[in-house]
């Protein structure tokens, strides 16, 4: 009897910037900031605080649970995140976080990025196969790994600004001024740079069907 074809895995594709920051107060952040996803726009917010707890704060429900089941969080709160540009770069009011950011030019790792044609750096196939140099080349970052609930991920970075300087409140207490995103963050398989910076991603999330 013929076996049935294998079913191919969904595909969920999320495109827009990401930001990774350290502080001196030992609070990490990370930012999605999404303009176009299978959830429409929407920002979500990742922290890492000094004694190691991961902190998901989400706008919504299906959001929550759709970020919390690809990555690991000891808590997850469904807050209003608002995420604004502005001349110096960007403002965040999120629940218990209020941060302000100042981004400054193109990066080195950005203008590397430039020479990979943007077609070619979201292909999961490439990103595969590129993950052992991203690591060299940006420690404590990838570009392909497993997710949570046997999803599989791809980061297909195509642009990256420097982030030169950060002041804000976690939970009331400064978060300090701005520090390398050192050791990496251990939400999923890779984290951000080390230098902060703010960087134009399309993710692919492959998960069974």
């Amino acid at each position: 009897m013929p076996s049935r074809p294998s079913t191919p895995p969904v595909e969920r594709r999320f495109r827009g910037r990401i930001m990774g920051v350290g502080t001196t107060s030992g609070v990490r952040i990370v930012v999605g900031m999404w303009d176009r996803s299978p959830f429409g726009a929407f920002t979500d917010v990742f922290l890492e605080l000094p004694d190691g707890t991961s902190v998901l704060l989400a706008p919504d429900e299906i959001v929550a649970a759709y970020v919390s089941g690809t990555y690991r969080f000891d808590t997850v709160s469904v807050v209003d995140v608002r995420a604004r540009r502005t001349a110096r770069g960007l403002e965040l009011d999120a629940g218990a976080l209020q941060v302000s950011v100042d981004v400054g030019t193109i990066s080195p790792l950005g203008r590397l990025l430039r020479i990979v044609p943007k077609p070619v750096a979201r292909d999961p196939r490439w990103l595969a196969a590129i993950d052992p140099i991203a690591r060299l080349v940006a420690p404590g970052s990838g570009t392909a790994g497993s997710a949570g609930n046997g999803r599989r991920e791809y980061y297909g970075v195509t642009g990256a600004h420097d982030v030169t300087g950060v002041r804000g409140t976690w939970a009331g207490e400064p978060l300090g001024t701005l520090a390398p995103l050192d050791p990496p963050v251990a939400f999923g398989f890779a984290s951000m740079p080390r230098v902060p910076q703010v960087v134009d991603v399309e993710t692919t999330i492959r998960e069974p069907a």
